[in-house]
């Protein structure tokens, strides 16, 4: 998307686990630093899948980054020379991500993110909805499911070889061997309240 206005936005690419999320965050990435550009890349510490101090695609694209536990972090790194904060799986990260972003395009600095917008019982995941809304410009990408090779938009965690219950902890890194993407039809969260069940409840 081309926006016609001045320096500083933010920018969110979203989606399931393995729709190519932080892959496109690298492409933008090197597109800006083959156009001279001052980027800083964060990742949080919580993700060490693959590397330590760069941020790397499931097709094993790279590009190096800085980790941080804490958003408050990011603001350590950044100065007046700075163009662009690019920060993989911000999810991990605590809420204040958000003030975070909104600060920095607010100052002029173009923010590009990634990061899941469900977690694995196919809720909402933490503050995303709050950042997807604030976005000038959001990408949403889905995989293909692992069952119906249809498109998929939810990812499914896998435990001893079965699918997680709803009441497993939300956070639980891994890859290929731990997660799936699922369609909505082909996703299973044991254990989640029916939709409807909750709706009887609340009219009894």
């Amino acid at each position: 998307m081309y926006l016609k206005q001045r320096e500083g936005w933010i920018e969110v690419i979203t989606g399931p686990m393995f729709a190519g999320k932080t892959e496109e965050l690298i492409r933008r990435v090197k597109r800006l630093e083959y156009a001279k550009q001052n980027i800083l890349v964060f990742k949080p510490t919580l993700d060490n899948r693959y590397a330590q101090n760069e941020v790397v695609s499931h097709n094993n694209n790279r590009t190096r980054s800085i980790n941080i536990r804490q958003a408050s972090e990011i603001m350590k790194y950044v100065d007046a020379e700075t163009n662009v904060v690019a920060i993989d799986e911000i999810q991990f990260l605590d809420e204040e991500a958000v003030e975070i972003c909104e600060y920095l395009a607010d100052h002029g600095i173009r923010v590009i993110v990634s990061g899941l917008d469900r977690n694995f019982r196919g809720e909402p995941f933490s503050f995303m909805p709050k950042l997807l809304a604030l976005a000038e410009d959001v990408t949403k990408l889905s995989a293909i499911c692992v069952v119906c090779h249809t498109p998929a938009t939810r990812t499914q965690r896998i435990v001893n070889g079965k699918p997680a219950n709803y009441h497993d902890p939300i956070i639980l890194v891994g890859a290929q061997d731990s997660y799936e993407a699922r369609c909505r039809h082909c996703h299973q969260v044991p254990g989640k309240p029916a939709v409807y069940d909750k709706l009887e409840k609340d009219d009894e």
